[in-house]
C-alpha cells in the first residue's frame, strides 16, 4: 500500500499512532465526560451528607421525646383519680379533678400535670444530670393543656434539633 509516494505497513501505521497521543476531538469529549460527572457528584452526592445528619438529628429527636412521653404517660391523670383510674376524677361530684399542681422535686413527679414546664435544663428522673446533658445542643419543653380536664389533657413536647428544627409531638390523654 502506498500513500504519497511511501509504502506504509501495519507496524508502521501503529508506531505512528504510538507516537501521536490524544487528538482534540478525544479530549474535549473526555473533558465533557468528567464535567458531567462533576456536576452530578456536587449535585446529587454531597449534599446526602447533609441530610444524613439532619436525619440523625430527628431520629434523636424522637428518642428524646418518646422517651419523655413514655414517663408521663405512666403516671397518674390526676391527683384525685384513683389506683388504675377508678375511680375517674370528676367522675363523681364528691371527687373533683385538681385545678392546679405543686410542683416537686422531679423525682417525685406523679401525675400528668407535674410534667408541665419540664425543659432541657430539668433534671432526667433519678439522675443528678439534666436533657441539656445527655441530649448537648437539643432543646425540650412540655407544655400540658386542657379545654376540660374531666376529659382530658393534651400533652404537647417540642423537640429542638441542634440545627433549630423544632419538632412537635402530640398525645392525648384521657382521664380514665
Amino acid at each position: 500500500m502506498k500513500r504519497w509516494g511511501l509504502p506504509l505497513s501495519l507496524r508502521a501505521i501503529s508506531m505512528k499512532a504510538e507516537r501521536q497521543g490524544f487528538t482534540l476531538i478525544e479530549l474535549v469529549i473526555g473533558m465533557l465526560v468528567l464535567s458531567i460527572a462533576m456536576v452530578l457528584l456536587t449535585s446529587v452526592l454531597f449534599p446526602q451528607s447533609d441530610r444524613a445528619a439532619a436525619t440523625l438529628q430527628r431520629v434523636r429527636a424522637s428518642e428524646l421525646a418518646g422517651s419523655v412521653l413514655n414517663e408521663i404517660w405512666g403516671k397518674t391523670y390526676d391527683k384525685n383519680t384513683g389506683f388504675g383510674g377508678v375511680p375517674a376524677c370528676g367522675s363523681r361530684a364528691d371527687n373533683p379533678c385538681s385545678i392546679s399542681h405543686t410542683v416537686k422535686n422531679r423525682d417525685n413527679y406523679n401525675i400528668v400535670d407535674d410534667y408541665d414546664g419540664l425543659n432541657e435544663n430539668s433534671e432526667m428522673l433519678n439522675s443528678g444530670q439534666t436533657y441539656h446533658d445527655t441530649y448537648p445542643g437539643y432543646g425540650l419543653v412540655v407544655n400540658i393543656s386542657s379545654d376540660d380536664p374531666k376529659i382530658s389533657k393534651l400533652i404537647t413536647i417540642t423537640v429542638t434539633t441542634p440545627a433549630g428544627e423544632a419538632i412537635q409531638f402530640n398525645a392525648l390523654r384521657s382521664n380514665y
